[in-house]
């Protein structure tokens, strides 16, 4: 049972995938916005994926801002190209998870820059994954 987990932005999507128990997450790569559903598709049939998991960005209070709502836009076209469930997670502060772990890591700055989406999809998912074990 194989899941992907999103981190959808304005210009990429950071793409992770789970093992095949649904265990841990795994970065596949980033990919650009535009044209993203049709290279999606491609990649839910690579891994033979049976749930898309999107990371919702919400406010510190819980609400639904701009970029949030723009998320929720794009999963709702996505939801018309695919037959999958598609469920959406709270990603408050991944992205600052995802740019600290890679400072951390020593990782250079233009590198970051594309590591990031990736990596907030590992967070997104691997949260996920570990909340339905428990």
């Amino acid at each position: 049972m194989r899941r992907i987990g999103l981190d959808v932005g304005d210009k990429r999507i950071g793409v992770a995938v789970s093992d095949a128990l649904g265990l841990t997450a795994q970065g596949i790569n980033t990919i650009d916005r535009k044209g993203s559903i049709e290279a999606l598709k491609k990649i839910i049939a690579e891994y033979e994926v049976d749930s898309i998991i999107v990371g919702i960005p919400k406010m510190l209070n819980g609400t639904i801002g701009i970029q949030g709502e723009k998320v929720i836009e794009f999963v709702n076209e996505f939801k018309k190209a695919i037959s999958l469930p598609v469920t959406l997670w709270d990603e408050r502060l991944s992205t600052l998870a995802a740019e600290r772990a890679l400072l951390e890591a020593n990782v250079r700055r233009k590198k970051r820059k594309s590591l990031r989406d990736k990596v907030s999809a590992i967070l997104i998912l691997q949260n996920y994954l570990d909340s339905i074990r428990t």
